[in-house]
């Protein structure tokens, strides 16, 4: 029993201890502002609490770095210490494999935080040709081989008679990015599995199918924008033609130079992200490493702020974040003031 008391906290001094020791230069070896990294949907609301607890808490404005959720992982994975950042913001929850990384260099114990909501949105320009899209429909026309043949597809009519023929030409996230995943996950291959025989190919190998599913084409129809959503507003603007793959609150902000294009039949909205109609619903994290809380000036009132930042009155709804239901904001404000270790059995 003694010892169950004793180790947790030895464990924080210890983390306290290395944070000290490798530092970024500074007298105390330790850093005196909070350093972010991760997702680029999650990086103009983590800018926006870094500037609201600057001014509340008068600390150092935290350095938020959009590096998408994949990258994001990897620095934050990497090892305890003042080099290291002391949270990562995710568009879609940690995965199973980047936990074992984190424990692997040192990073066991996490706080795991929704902060919010986000849909992934299918958008056009303003003059756009009002484009209807489902899964099965984006499946065809961005997997590298759709149900295991190589891609032909050149319009969007070669996929489904009923959209325009006009050449396939979709901007949207790299592979280390969450939207990425999330599309990958919800679109993808929900319009995958909506052929019987992908569905039995996961049962029977689910690594095949999953290649199948969720691998895009490489010739010029997807066209990897990078981690800056901005940029791929402006591709809609110049090529009304073209369709885009961003978070919603891009598309919100953006509603004099774009339109949403709905999915299986449902808008992309505040509305429909809220109660999960839109198929590309997701909700918004952010990861803090408790070793951190003792020896990062700022991290815990950096991350008090955001409880105080994502409510139906906070500042967030106004930058574009979809706000969580009441319990879910509930759960998330206990977690942040008790900062609750997350439990990595539940990760997949």
């Amino acid at each position: 029993m003694l010892k169950k008391t004793i180790f947790p906290a030895v464990a924080v001094v210890s983390a306290t201890m290395l944070l000290a020791a490798c530092g970024s230069g500074g007298s105390s070896g330790s850093r005196d502002f909070v350093r972010a990294v991760g997702s680029s949907t999650v990086y103009p609301f983590a800018t926006a609490v870094a500037e609201a607890v600057a001014k509340s808490a008068g600390i150092k404005s935290p350095v938020v770095e959009s590096t998408g959720t994949g990258a994001g992982m990897k620095l934050f994975c990497a090892g305890l210490g003042a080099q290291h950042p002391d949270i990562e913001n995710a568009s879609r929850r940690m995965k199973k494999s980047e936990y074992e990384e984190c424990a692997k260099n040192g990073v066991k114990d996490i706080i795991e935080i929704q902060v919010g909501l986000d849909g992934i949105a299918f958008a056009e320009g303003a003059n756009g040709p009002g484009m209807k899209l489902t899964p099965e429909d984006v499946y065809k026309a961005l997997a590298a081989n759709p149900y295991g043949k190589p891609n032909t597809a050149k319009n969007w009519s070669d996929v489904n008679p009923a959209l325009p023929a006009a050449p396939i030409m979709v901007y949207g996230p790299p592979s280390t990015s969450g939207t990425r995943d999330a599309l990958a996950e919800l679109i993808l291959t929900k319009g995958c599995e909506s052929d019987p025989a992908m569905k039995a190919l996961k049962e029977k190998d689910k690594d095949a199918a999953k290649k199948i599913c969720t691998d895009v084409r490489s010739d010029g129809a997807y066209v990897d924008a990078g981690e800056n959503d901005n940029l791929i507003v402006q591709k809609l603007a110049d090529n009304p033609k073209a369709v885009g793959v961003f978070g919603y609150s891009y598309l919100e902000e953006n509603t004099t130079k774009l339109k949403g294009i709905p999915m299986n039949g449902v808008m992309p909205t505040y509305e429909s992200i809220v109660d999960f109609s839109y198929p590309g619903a997701r909700p918004l994290y952010i990861y803090v490493k408790h070793g951190h809380l003792g020896a990062i000036k700022g991290l815990k009132e950096y991350v008090a702020e955001w409880a105080k930042s994502w409510g139906p009155d906070g500042t967030l709804k106004a930058k574009g974040m979809v706000i969580a239901s009441d319990d879910v904001r509930a759960k998330s404000a206990d977690i942040a003031a008790k900062m609750t270790l997350m439990d990595p059995a539940a990760l997949k």
